[in-house]
């Protein structure tokens, strides 16, 4: 039996449906805590900081991601796995950001004490906040799957995006490719997720695509923030070009199987079918 308050909430079709989206519209949010906090301490700082602070702007960010780090972890927001693939992701994103931005691909125009060549410490925290919202995520709406891939297959995949981010710059970029390979292996997987009440579904694809979008308008308030600029923002600030979603949906595939290292992907009870993610595969 429902909960009284659930009982009381949103009744009839219109209030069922409203009270299910403020709820995912909340739910989401809590998700977020890690990655909201850094972009709002991005573009705050954009502003208001003094520019003969004695800790760079860079600097203070990178501190600001390890406190809230540490206060998640010391308030039990976010769990140990969670946090191993923050630390994951960030050595995945930092390694990255060495090779692109000795490329050329974007800058970071200010001085840090905190850097590894051209890089602040502080984005390797924006790439690792995109794996905690994912590890977040997961728990909070109980994610589980149908027609989800052998695990093995997903690893190579994403170790293969993971390669052409480099790879591109020097043999023929396969992006192409990877996009169908995309769909040959999640196109028939879907998830079903709890928000309040009910237990709702949609395609994993999508669910790709609309994460994507997200952290593309992140990207674009980031740079508008000037954290970073890429070569044709460098004189004044423009809108990145909507080319860059197909990096983020390939980077989401990247970020979603590395979550799958410390959370295996759970079979939707009822669903029929084989549970292709199960230890015998």
């Amino acid at each position: 039996m429902l909960p009284r308050t659930a009982r009381v909430l949103g009744t009839g079709r219109f209030g069922t449906a409203v009270t299910e989206f403020l709820a995912f519209g909340l739910k989401q949010a809590y998700a977020c805590i890690f990655g909201g906090t850094l972009l709002a301490a991005i573009l705050l700082t954009r502003f208001v900081y003094p520019d003969d602070a004695v800790l760079t702007r860079y600097d203070f960010l990178f501190l600001f991601a390890v406190a809230v780090q540490l206060c998640m972890l010391a308030t039990r927001l976010e769990s140990i796995n969670e946090a191993k693939i923050i630390l994951i992701f960030h050595v995945v994103g930092t390694a990255m950001e060495i090779f692109k931005t000795a490329a050329g691909s974007w800058v970071y125009p200010e001085e840090s004490f905190f850097r590894i060549g051209n890089v602040p410490l502080f984005t390797g925290f924006m790439y690792a906040s995109v794996g905690s919202y994912l590890a977040r995520v997961s728990r909070i709406f109980h994610f589980a799957y149908s027609r989800y891939p052998p695990l093995w297959t997903t690893y190579l995949f994403s170790l293969a995006i993971y390669v052409n981010f480099f790879a591109h710059h020097f043999v023929i970029d396969i992006r192409i490719g990877l996009f169908a390979l995309l769909f040959l292996l999640y196109g028939r997987t879907w998830v079903y997720y709890s928000v309040y009440r009910y237990r709702h579904r949609m395609p994993l694809v999508l669910g790709f695509f609309l994460v994507a979008l997200f952290i593309w308008i992140a990207e674009n308030i980031g740079t508008f923030a000037r954290a970073w600029h890429y070569p044709d923002q460098a004189e004044e600030w423009s809108l990145v070009s909507l080319s860059k979603l197909n990096a983020w949906v390939l980077l989401m595939i990247i970020s979603f199987v590395l979550v799958t290292l410390v959370n295996r992907p759970g079979k939707e009870p009822g669903t029929g079918g084989k549970d292709r993610a199960s230890p015998g595969e």
